[in-house]
Formats: structure tokens, sequence, C-alpha cells
């Protein structure tokens, strides 16, 4: 039986990744066998430049957190595990595990996780790494609004050169 110490200790971790899990957006497991320091370090520069924490996670303490919150991965919390969570870009820690391990050709991989609300594979959160991020998605939606309406003002605008006898605006200006 483990000390009252110890044991109480262990206790306000739990407390603490159940509440990192719960506050998160998205949580990301990841495998980290494989990496060297250096790569690691690097890996979490990118992290902390988008938002997101990673720290490296005991497995029997963060099942026992997730379970707390109804969630099951002791199929998935074992072995070398790291969590990558944020409570901003939902896709961001799954598409920089993804990248970096593509980039650097790295056994890196995703174990599962959880994207508001709802537990994904690893298949699933891979799917999810070669999204862009949410400004970029956001610039696309904008750009496709904004497309029709360029087209129409090029057409109006052709029309009054073709109505003003074929003179651009800035030299019928002159």
């Amino acid at each position: 039986m483990p000390n009252a110490k110890v044991l109480e200790s262990k206790k306000a971790v739990v407390e603490t990744l159940t509440g990192k899990i719960k506050e998160a957006t998205s949580v990301v497991f990841v495998d980290y066998k494989g990496i060297t320091v250096a790569q690691d370090t690097a890996l979490r520069k990118q992290f902390r430049d988008a938002g997101v924490e990673y720290t490296v996670v005991k497995n029997t303490l963060t099942n026992f957190a997730t379970k707390e919150l109804g969630y099951d991965f002791s199929d998935i919390l074992n072995g070398t595990t790291s969590m990558a969570c944020t409570t901003g870009d939902p896709i961001a820690p799954a598409r920089i595990v993804c990248e970096y391990a593509k980039k650097n050709k790295l056994p890196l991989s995703i174990k599962g996780g959880i994207v508001e609300g709802s537990v994904l594979s690893a298949d699933q959160l891979n799917g999810f790494g070669e999204l862009p991020g949410k400004d970029a998605l956001v610039a696309q939606v904008l750009g496709t609004f904004l497309a029709p309406i360029s087209s129409l003002a090029f057409v109006l605008d052709q029309i009054r050169i073709q109505k003003d006898g074929g003179a651009p605006a800035e030299a019928a200006e002159a």
C-alpha cells in the first residue's frame, strides 16, 4: 500500500489532468518513442508557438483522469505516451504531430484523442493532420465568398469601359 503522501500527490496529478482534458478543445495522445531530445525540444517549441500544451504523462494516472470524464483510453494508454492539448485551434495538435513526423521522417505517431468532446481514433486524427489550420480554412472560405463579388465587379467595370468608348477609368479621369 502506497503511503498517504504519495497517494495524495497522485490524486493531485489526476485532478490536474482531468481539468486540462475537460477544458481542452482537443487532446491528442502521442507515442513519442524513438525521437531524440533535440527533436523533442524542437517539437515542443512548435507546440508552444501554436498555443498547445505538450507533456509526457503517466498512463495509469491519465487513464484515471479520462475515466472520470467518461472516456476509456485503456487500450491506447500504454508504452511511451505524451499528451498534446489545447483550448484553441482543435486540429492544431494533430496537425503539428503529423507535419513534424512527416518532415523529419520520425516514428512519432498519434494513438488517439478527443476533439470537442468526441473520441477519435488515430486514423481520424491523422486525417485532421492533413488539414490546414483554422486561420487558413477561414481565409479559404472568405476567398470563396469574395470570388463571385470580384467577378461581378470586373464585369460591371468592363461594361462601363465599353460605354465610355474603351477608355479605362484611370485614363478617362486624367
